[in-house]
C-alpha cells in the first residue's frame, strides 16, 4: 500500500455471515481496491472520495478519531450500508461478487448475545455455505470447527452458551468461526473491545499467522497505544483518507494533526 494523501473535499448484522474458502497465497490473492467511495448518512457526508488499496500478507488497521467513518468504511466495503458512488474491487471483479471468500467479525454491540446458541453452534455457522443450507455437516466441516476452536484455545467451552462467555471468550469464538470458514479475507470491526490482554495476544498471534499465509486482514481500531504496533499498514481516516500506507510513515505528527486536529501521542 503506497502512502497517499487525497485532496480535501467539502445496518444491521447478526450471527449469520457464513462463507467458503478458496485457498490462496500472497501471490494468488489480489489486493482490494477502494475507488472514489462516497457514503452519506442522512444529511452527513460520512465518507468522501475514499481511495485505498488493502494488500494481502499484511495486517491493515483503519484508525481515526470518533465519528471519522471507520466502521462505515468497512460496512460500505461489505455492502452492509449503501454507497452513493464508488466501487470496491478485488482482482478482476467486485469484492461483493466473492462473498464466499470473506469473513466478518462485527462489533460486539451488533450481536444479540441472548441468541440461544452454543460456542460450537456459532463456529459451525462458518461452515454453512460450504456444507449447504439445511444439510448435515460433514466430518470435514466438524473437524474444521474443532480445529478452529482449538486454535483459539476454546475447545473446552464448545458446549457453553455464547451469552455465558466473557467478552474475550466471545471474541475468540467469533474468530474461530472465521477460521472455520477458511476465508481469504478477514474483516474485523473493533475486535479488541471488551477483551483481556490474554485474548488480545491470542487474536493478534492468529492474525499475524493469517497475514503470513498471504491472506488479507483488515481491522477497525481505535487505540493508538502499544497495540498499534501489531499493524503493518494503516489507513488514517477522518471522513476522507488523510494518509495510508506503512504504519510508521502514516503515524507522523503532520498526518495525525490533520486527522485529529492536534497531536495525538501514538506508539509508532
Amino acid at each position: 500500500m503506497t502512502l497517499s494523501m487525497p485532496r480535501l473535499q467539502s445496518p444491521q448484522t447478526g450471527f449469520f455471515q457464513p462463507g467458503r474458502a478458496v485457498a490462496g497465497s500472497a501471490e494468488a490473492i489480489a489486493p482490494i481496491q477502494v475507488s472514489s467511495l462516497d457514503v452519506f448518512y442522512r444529511d452527513l457526508h460520512a465518507l468522501a472520495d475514499v481511495n485505498v488499496t488493502v494488500r494481502p500478507g499484511k495486517i491493515t488497521g483503519i484508525v481515526g478519531p470518533n465519528g471519522a467513518g471507520k466502521s462505515t468504511l468497512m460496512k460500505a466495503m461489505l455492502g452492509l450500508i449503501p454507497a452513493a458512488q464508488g466501487e470496491v474491487s478485488w482482482g478482476e471483479t467486485s469484492l461483493l461478487a466473492q462473498r464466499e471468500r470473506l469473513a466478518y467479525l462485527p462489533q460486539r454491540a451488533q450481536i444479540d448475545w441472548r441468541y440461544p446458541a452454543t460456542a460450537w453452534d456459532v463456529v459451525m455457522m462458518g461452515r454453512v455455505r460450504k456444507s449447504g443450507w439445511l444439510r448435515k455437516f460433514s466430518a470435514t466441516s466438524k473437524r474444521a470447527a474443532a480445529d478452529a476452536l482449538k486454535r483459539v484455545g476454546m475447545e473446552a467451552f464448545a458446549h457453553r452458551p455464547i451469552g455465558q462467555l466473557s467478552g474475550g471468550q466471545q471474541q475468540r469464538i467469533f474468530l474461530a468461526r472465521a477460521l472455520a470458514q477458511e476465508a481469504d479475507v478477514l474483516f474485523l470491526d473493533e475486535p479488541l473491545t471488551g477483551v483481556d490482554k490474554k485474548t488480545e495476544a491470542v487474536l493478534f498471534d492468529i492474525l499475524h499467522e493469517l497475514a503470513d499465509e498471504g491472506k488479507i486482514v483488515l481491522a477497525v481500531h481505535h487505540d493508538l497505544g502499544p497495540t498499534i504496533k501489531n499493524f503493518d499498514e494503516v489507513i488514517l481516516l477522518n471522513r476522507e483518507v488523510v494518509a495510508s500506507g506503512v504504519r510508521d510513515e502514516v503515524l507522523q505528527s503532520e498526518f495525525m494533526q490533520r486527522a485529529y486536529g492536534g497531536w495525538v501521542g501514538a506508539a509508532a
